[in-house]
């Protein structure tokens, strides 16, 4: 008899778990919950709204009566309204990606052997090197590595490559003339130092900043 009350209860199942039926709205229901869903996304996003003239605007234009603002000022103050709003937007963005380079530096600096150089260039001296050091606008043959904060490479060149200290980085200017032929060392370059706010292109976000691995060949003048 137990078998068979179990058997009843599962084949009840699936009917008692249905969902509720859903109640047809009524006008004042479905324009209520018209209005709850349009106030929470205003509360959100607009803050601060003066209901009243919200209610005022909403009732004119929807029963197409004269409007209390002519057409003119209403366009100029929505697109005023929209620039502003993009300003914050692309200033709250700025701000963000600032703090997470300030925390990627933060932590960087705290690294085991990393030295700070000007501007904040930090290094750590991966290979002592007893060569010669670069004079300022002269020329560098260096291997390396360049990765983003993420471990990411961008860019490498693993075969010996010539460059005038005058065409690199800022960042590359700072520390490669305190390095040593025959050296190679860890760079982390602040974003300042590297391709700031405009970045470039798609490999390098505005505002990143860099990791380099370079090994110092030669120099020549």
């Amino acid at each position: 008899m137990l078998r068979y009350f179990a058997i009843g209860l599962c084949l009840l199942a699936p009917h008692g778990l249905a969902a509720p039926a859903v109640i047809p709205a009524n006008d004042h229901d479905l324009a209520y919950s018209l209005g709850a869903s349009l106030g929470e996304r205003l509360r959100q996003e607009m803050p601060g709204l003066q209901l009243d003239a919200l209610v005022e605007g909403l009732r004119q234009s929807y029963q197409n009566q004269p409007l209390s603002l002519d057409q003119a000022r209403i366009e100029a103050i929505l697109q005023a309204h929209e620039a502003q709003a993009s300003k914050a937007a692309e200033q709250a963005e700025m701000d963000r990606i600032q703090a997470v380079e300030s925390r990627f530096m933060a932590s960087e600096r705290a690294r085991q052997g990393a030295q700070a150089l000007a501007e904040g260039v930090l290094y750590t001296e991966v290979k002592h090197g007893t060569g010669a050091q670069p004079k300022a606008g002269g020329k560098v043959q260096v291997r390396y590595t360049g990765k983003l904060p993420d471990g990411t490479v961008f860019d490498q060149n693993q075969q010996p490559q010539w460059f005038s200290l005058d065409s690199v980085i800022e960042g590359w200017r700072i520390a490669l003339p305190h390095m040593t032929a025959g050296s190679t060392w860890r760079l982390v370059i602040p974003s300042a130092l590297a391709y700031g706010a405009e970045g470039a292109g798609d490999l390098i976000a505005p505002y990143t900043p860099l990791v380099f691995e370079i090994e110092l060949l030669a120099v020549a003048d």
